[in-house]
């Protein structure tokens, strides 16, 4: 039976948004599996995490049309001892955040006869806490991301500062999307995703280009 609370949440949501229609990425690591047969009831068809153990556990035991019809994201940074549990069980890894993790990807992928999706994440805001390729770093490495063969790179992946203002947001991610089309256009990538934006700065994110945006406790929280 769909949980009211999920199906409310998203249906605000996609309101608040008209007239960009970004891919939702319920994001579940915080809840149990209940949360992610809600949202499927809701109609939701992407899931991210970001606790290899918690989520595996959790994709293990959804019924095996949910876990075929759905799409399962890990968000969070990969371990390298863990990159073989994330590939055999995730179709898209958003968070590639240096070319050794790529690499090792790529070759657990190979391994495994599977091509894996991933996103390219990037410090745009350059913290030094944060993840992910500085934009220097990234275009010279990107010719030897571009030759793994193991891995499809389908976008970037970003995260802003925590409580930005609205004008340090607008910056962050608009520039996420001039780095993505550089890429593009530059490197000759045909990268089509910009996963940016969660539950505190969705509004901007897809105001700026986000295909995907990273959503939450506004989904399963009243």
């Amino acid at each position: 039976m769909t949980n009211n609370i999920v199906e409310t949440n998203l249906l605000r949501l996609k309101q608040e948004i008209v007239p960009y229609t970004p891919r939702i990425i319920a994001v579940t690591k915080y809840y149990d599996r209940n949360a992610i047969l809600d949202a499927y009831d809701a109609g939701l068809r992407d899931f991210g995490e970001s606790r290899v153990n918690d989520a595996v556990e959790k994709i293990e035991s959804l019924p095996e049309e949910i876990k075929k019809e759905s799409n399962f994201h890990f968000i969070g940074h990969v371990q390298t001892n863990k990159a073989e549990k994330v590939v055999k069980y995730f179709d898209y890894i958003q968070s590639i955040d240096s070319f050794r993790l790529a690499k090792i990807v790529s070759d657990i992928s190979i391994r495994l006869d599977k091509v894996q999706k991933v996103l390219l994440q990037v410090n745009i805001s350059g913290e030094v806490q944060k993840f992910g390729f500085d934009e220097s770093e990234l275009k010279n490495c990107i010719n030897e991301l571009k030759q793994l063969d193991g891995i499809e790179i389908d976008g970037l992946m970003c995260m802003a500062p925590f409580g930005a203002t609205d004008t340090e947001l607008d910056k962050v991610f608009s520039r996420a999307g001039e780095l993505k089309e550089e890429l593009n256009l530059k490197y000759g990538m045909k990268l089509k995703e910009l996963s940016m934006g969660m539950s505190e700065d969705y509004k901007r994110a897809v105001a700026n280009g986000a295909t995907m945006i990273r959503i939450g406790r506004l989904l399963f929280n009243n």
